[in-house]
């Protein structure tokens, strides 16, 4: 199994032009909202608790997270729990409200993604390899960090792995 640089890395490798990052910053978290709010319906009880999908499959991710890394992955299960929340408040709205507002970050979440790879001139990476879907927003909260100034060793293994975030100019042919 993968670990945390190599996860990171093979991520990393399609997003290298800041265009396409700073595209990740809005878009991923849109995506991931969205799909907390689509699946916070149905809800079960369970020990006073409301149990949905949205909230079984942040319990998986932070799961992988935490086996990556405690830190990151105690900060992406806070993070998933915000989400979580935030897709159950847009879940008890009426269903129109539930299904427009989820469907629409969902929706426009992708679209803004897609304008990012079209200045990385490359596809996402989910597209060769699926774990890249669960993988994104451990990759926004690290290229947080690193314009925060941390995990620089983490931020440096990458790169020599990958190369530096950079600017790509699109090819104009006359």
């Amino acid at each position: 199994m993968k670990n945390l640089v190599e996860h990171l890395s093979q991520y990393a490798d399609y997003h290298r032009d800041p265009r396409n990052i700073a595209s990740h910053f809005i878009g991923i978290p849109m995506i991931v909202v969205a799909v907390a709010a689509l699946l916070s319906r149905p809800q079960w009880p369970v020990a006073g608790l409301g149990i949905s999908p949205a909230v079984l499959l942040a319990v998986v991710a932070a799961l992988f997270y935490l086996r990556l890394e405690r830190a990151l992955g105690l900060l992406m299960t806070v993070l998933l729990g915000l989400s979580v929340w935030l897709g159950q408040i847009l879940a008890a709205q009426s269903t129109p409200v539930w299904l427009a507002s989820g469907i629409g970050l969902f929706v426009i979440g992708w679209v803004i993604q897609f304008v990012g790879h079209y200045y990385e001139g490359r596809k996402p990476a989910f597209v060769d390899d699926l774990s890249g879907l669960i993988v994104g927003p451990l990759f926004v909260v690290a290229e947080l960090l690193f314009l925060l100034g941390l995990r620089q060793g983490l931020k440096h293994e990458i790169e020599a792995r990958v190369g530096a975030v950079r600017l790509r100019e699109k090819n104009v042919s006359a």
